[in-house]
């Protein structure tokens, strides 16, 4: 299925992008990851944004009148999703930036906040959901949310996967 390898192909962007800086140490070695730019995690963010709309269009079969619908309501939701994400790419850098020298409060307070970002990011779909639905029919709308969420939660496993435990600094 197109999806599939599209994803694959999008979590092979972020596995290799400005993300691999924030690897995990191994396990024996101490110390903080180096820290990311602003810039790379900007550039790397529009580029997945960018993908992933290709990605929908792949496998999402519009058909013009839809597309017509469609595409405003995709752009909008990305925009809400961009602002949210934001935050979540400010509660990792901040984690980064402290990685080393975080106290249990810190750290619980930055993984209160993913968490926080995650309910949000969920709300969004569940918001757009139906007016995606209304758009471009209940199967294509549930279509575009499974291909989003597959998508989001690849991004994500490669985004955790890749930073070190707390008890671990």
């Amino acid at each position: 299925m197109k999806a599939q390898l599209g994803v694959a192909l999008l979590v092979a962007c972020v596995a290799s992008g400005g993300f691999a800086s924030a690897q995990a140490p191994p396990p024996q070695t101490q110390g903080a990851p180096p820290a990311l730019s602003q810039q790379d995690v900007d550039l790397l963010r529009k580029d997945l944004r960018s993908q992933k709309k290709q990605l929908v269009a792949q496998n999402l079969k519009l058909t013009d009148e839809e597309a017509t619908k469609f595409w405003p309501i995709y752009d909008q939701y990305t925009a809400e999703l961009v602002k949210i994400n934001n935050k979540k790419y400010a509660v990792i850098q901040q984690y980064a930036n402290g990685y080393g020298s975080l106290t249990g409060e810190q750290a619980m307070s930055l993984m209160k906040q993913w968490m926080e970002v995650d309910i949000a990011a969920a709300q969004l779909r569940a918001k757009y959901l139906p007016i995606v639905a209304k758009a471009i029919g209940d199967t294509k709308a549930a279509t575009f949310a499974q291909i989003d969420r597959r998508i989001a939660l690849m991004i994500e496993l490669q985004l955790a996967s890749r930073l070190p435990l707390a008890q671990s600094q």
